[in-house]
């Protein structure tokens, strides 16, 4: 790897060695041989230990989540190790989810363990249906299933909600926890900074009976939205700001999309999250490390609540890693909202946006992302990675299966004014070319070629410039898979805009026939005949930000889109991509990756979105 240095911090540019991995109608057999020993990493590591320790041996699973006294019912957990998936189902996920996503459910499957997919839904505000439907989506394209079954349904905190209204009567009867009825403002301030220690609530001396009392009004409707909550009794002087009587309850009056109006009061994220996790009997609690400085609370109250009997013992244990920082763009969820509520984007699955319903429309496979995510690694010390990376594994899991085909995206007409002497007037000539260079075994792909081709402008200079070998007047080229012509001029509109090259056929020379070889050229171009080429819409996507830190230090990000990350063009394919289903991926020769657009493309009107281009040319 290359590190390059910026002014606020380094951007890590990982290579992209051309594949030694089977295409994607091997066998598992051949795959399965050919994988590589997986990278070791501080979490592997941290796994290797407790299984050879034998930390989480004696766990007990009864089948389902639970508390101690379910689980104890249970047989030995025959996962060796739990990890979970825990997403809010607020939005639309990201290429930063898909990260943990492949990580928790990687590490399940090395491991022999088991990955939970669990909706952190404690927040009925934000949460819809329509996100917990996406998310269960994205988790299946990537390739995983969760919860140990392919018929599993996912866990949800919501689910809980009585188990952890159970746990907080039980910290306020054991003196842990009481009722605050000091405003936001007032807590915030009496909470101190960090040189400053937090203050003592003037309700923090409250008996447990009267903190019971007043967190069942709170249950029971008594009391308006932010009224009071519910805080941990800890430490107001800790160092650790977060273990300074954090809240764990609070008043608001939402329905909830699974639990409807049965609740008023809500826990916080702080305070459900490890309950989740100990029901689950997760053992490895892997988060990003903005939650570090949370893990003395989450341990605080495994302890709490196992010395009360109501969580299981030994406790999962929470680990953090570096979130995944990703060069030209952006994934705070409130950001990608603004892009597509002020129609900067076409949408969440809008093919420039990073999330995982955007990659997908924009050509990424699961394979992609998975090799992404392994490549970059698991580190606990924050860098950028280039963007580059990431189409790189695109790049290189397409180049193994991806049909080619060629296209002509800007083209303009070539004539052979002399086809019909050396050729016979108004006939076709056949033309083939395999499917895959590397796999004959798939076939080949069959188009004409007659008087009349496109081919791409670029392919054309009247006054050429040093070093171009392609058409120009008394330069001979060959039609890739067909003949060698001989370029004799073009003709131009009142602009000086070429509108049509004229060449000649040179006989005898078509690809794979006898003395094909003896006119020997420089040039090869594509192209595709008018007679059966196929009318396409192209989508020609770009990086939606011109600089590799749009959002950093405070700027506006809107101000860093790139006006030209989307262009529209009427293009020319080969007619072996008419039969192009949604979704399917081509490389179109000289050009790049393209895939047949999920939702727009049908036979009728066929669009194909640019994934990436055939190397990375970003800043030429």
């Amino acid at each position: 790897m290359v590190l390059q240095s910026t002014a606020q911090s380094k951007i890590i540019r990982m290579s992209t060695p051309n594949p030694a991995t089977p295409p994607a109608h091997a066998t598992k057999a051949a795959a399965a041989a050919s994988e590589p020993v997986k990278p070791s990493n501080f979490l592997r590591q941290i796994i290797e230990h407790d299984l050879a320790a034998g930390t989480y041996a004696t766990r007990r699973w009864a089948g389902s989540p639970g508390d101690a006294a379910h689980h104890a019912q249970g047989q030995p957990d025959p996962a060796k190790i739990r990890t979970r998936f825990p997403p809010e189902p607020n939005g639309y996920l990201h290429i930063g989810h898909a990260k943990s996503i492949c990580l928790n459910f990687g590490l399940a499957r090395d491991f022999g363990g088991v990955c939970h997919l669990r909706f952190d839904d404690t927040n009925p505000e934000k949460e819809k249906l329509e996100y917990v439907t996406t998310i269960m989506n994205s988790v299946r394209w990537l390739g995983f299933e969760w919860n140990g079954s392919p018929t599993a349904t996912p866990y949800q905190a919501s689910d809980y909600f009585d188990f952890m209204y159970r746990a907080a009567e039980y910290l306020i009867e054991a003196g842990h926890a009481y009722v605050d009825e000091q405003t936001v403002e007032q807590i915030r301030i009496n909470r101190g900074d960090f040189g400053k220690p937090g203050v003592d609530s003037p309700f923090r001396a409250r008996t447990p009976a009267e903190n019971l009392a007043r967190f069942r009004e709170m249950r029971d409707g008594q009391h308006e939205d932010g009224a009071m909550v519910l805080r941990a009794k800890i430490d107001m002087a800790s160092p650790n700001i977060n273990l300074r009587d954090p809240a764990i309850y609070r008043i608001r009056r939402a329905t909830h999309h699974n639990t409807g109006d049965k609740w008023c009061i809500y826990p916080m994220y702080t305070f459900a999250h490890p309950i989740e996790d100990a029901l689950e009997n997760i053992t490895h609690s892997i988060c990003t490390l903005e939650f570090e400085d949370q893990r003395p609370f989450y341990d605080w109250l495994m302890e709490r609540l196992i010395e009360g009997g109501l969580l299981s013992s030994p406790p999962p244990h929470q680990y953090e890693f570096a979130r995944l920082n990703l060069t030209y763009v952006v994934t705070s969820k409130r950001k990608l909202a603004q892009l597509v509520y002020d129609h900067k984007v076409k949408g969440w699955d809008d093919p420039r946006m990073p999330t995982i319903v955007g990659l997908r429309r924009r050509g990424y496979t699961p394979e992609a992302i998975q090799l992404f995510t392994e490549r970059i690694g698991v580190t606990k010390s924050d860098s950028w990675i280039d963007y580059s990376t990431l189409e790189g594994c695109l790049r290189e899991t397409l180049d193994v299966c991806a049909p080619r085909a060629m296209a002509v995206l800007d083209p303009v007409k070539l004539v052979l004014t002399n086809w019909d002497d050396v050729m016979g007037a108004g006939k076709l000539d056949d033309c083939s070319a395999p499917l895959h260079p590397h796999h004959p075994e798939l076939g080949k792909r069959a188009f004409k070629i007659g008087k009349e081709v496109w081919i791409d402008r670029t392919d054309f200079e009247e006054t050429p410039p040093k070093g171009f070998f392609r058409l120009f007047p008394g330069n001979k080229v060959r039609l890739k898979y067909g003949h060698v012509m001989e370029c004799t001029g073009c003709t131009k509109d009142a602009d000086g805009r070429v509108t049509e090259v004229q060449a000649t056929l040179v006989p005898d020379t078509k690809s794979g026939t006898p003395g094909s070889d003896a006119v020997k050229v420089k040039g090869v171009i594509t192209w595709v005949a008018v007679a059966d080429g196929l009318p396409v819409e192209v989508r020609l996507y770009d990086r939606l930000f011109l600089e590799a830190q749009p959002d950093a230090g405070g700027k506006d990000f809107i101000e860093a889109l790139n006006p030209n990350s989307l262009k529209v063009v009427t293009a020319f394919v080969e007619p072996s991509l008419a039969s192009a289903r949604a979704d399917q991926k081509f490389q179109f020769e000289r050009h790049g990756y393209f895939v047949a657009d999920g939702v727009d493309h049908t036979k009728a009107k066929p669009v194909f979105n640019l994934a990436v281009g055939l190397e990375d040319s970003w800043g030429r």
